[in-house]
């Protein structure tokens, strides 16, 4: 399972944890602008908007997790299961397959409202990317500076929804997401007043009271209402550096530690892989990993975006540390 989210400060900040069990050998990759897109159902797209991202290392095809365009528009696929809905092609429609999406609207739409006006005519259709490798069920948070939405293929069809909390998860369905979080309305980061009645005598005995009863489990409507808590009271400075760590403080208040979600025997258990965070603005993938708590960046527009040739680096996996004696 993962959690997604933006944050604003002078630039547009995007990215998400990867939670789960296996690695697949994930990487940096950079699609330069001439990289030739093949798609199953549609026409080849020969020349598109450069995408920098974080995609699985079994193939010579970008199979994206998460990642940004040249122009600023994000997007990132999390796990949606018993939910995700793909149907056979539909003639008039832009047939794609749920592993095609990312590349499609990435390598056309240079912003959300463009992004909007192509998913008015997509089919995400049932087609398998291999025998060895069939289908995720996935929903997208797609966001760039303007706002965010959530795009979710559900049994009565394709759904876009507004997202105004900038916060995806997983299960339940994003409508009812938000409709949970009344649950969570006297919540706050002030200290709480005396509303208990009675004239009972109660005191604040210790800071962060306002916030009793926000959840600190790892389900996935636990993990909604903590990064949207976390995420609507930051504040941080609005330099890049000051921005980038607080966007990574943000998705840390629901990282997975490995051991707390069992998975199977033998001794395998759903953690957070990575961490991603885009400047959208910049074009810059900043992430760190479970074994590599140093966070890393790549610079899109430090290299040839013209090129036809697809450019990876593979993840830094293993721990850095900073001796100073």
């Amino acid at each position: 399972m993962c959690t997604a989210s933006n944050y604003i400060t002078n630039d547009h900040y995007f990215g998400r944890n990867f939670d789960y069990e296996i690695s697949y050998n994930e990487r940096v990759t950079i699609t330069p602008r001439n990289y030739k897109f093949k798609f199953r159902k549609i026409d080849d797209i020969d020349s598109h908007y450069a995408i920098i991202g974080i995609a699985a290392g079994i193939d010579s095809y970008p199979l994206y997790y998460d990642a940004c365009n040249e122009k600023g528009l994000s997007i990132a696929g999390l796990n949606f299961p018993d939910n995700a809905v793909y149907r056979e092609y539909e003639d008039g429609k832009i047939n794609l397959t749920p592993f095609e999406f990312i590349p499609y609207l990435l390598g056309k739409a240079a912003n959300l409202s463009e992004a909007e006006e192509l998913l008015n005519d997509i089919n995400l259709v049932n087609i398998n990317f291999s025998d060895e490798l069939p289908l995720s069920p996935l929903h997208w948070m797609i966001s760039d500076n303007s706002g965010a939405i959530v795009v979710e293929p559900l049994n009565d069809g394709l759904k876009i929804y507004h997202n105004p909390i900038g916060v995806l998860t997983n299960n339940p369905p994003f409508d009812k997401q938000l409709f949970y979080l009344n649950n969570y309305i006297s919540l706050s980061n002030k200290t709480p007043q005396n509303t208990f009645g009675g004239n009972i005598k109660l005191f604040d005995y210790s800071r962060g009271m306002g916030a009793i009863g926000l959840p600190g489990d790892l389900s996935s409507a636990s993990r909604f209402a903590k990064v949207a808590f976390t995420r609507a009271n930051s504040y941080s400075e609005f330099d890049e550096t000051s921005s980038v760590s607080q966007f990574f403080h943000i998705l840390g208040s629901v990282e997975q530690q490995k051991g707390c979600t069992f998975i199977d025997e033998p001794n395998l258990y759903e953690y957070t892989i990575y961490t991603s965070c885009y400047n959208t603005n910049k074009g810059i993938l900043y992430y760190k990993t479970y074994n590599n708590s140093q966070i890393t960046s790549v610079d899109l527009n430090k290299e040839n975006l013209n090129s036809n040739k697809l450019i990876n680096y593979l993840l830094i996996n293993e721990e850095q540390f900073n001796s100073i004696n």
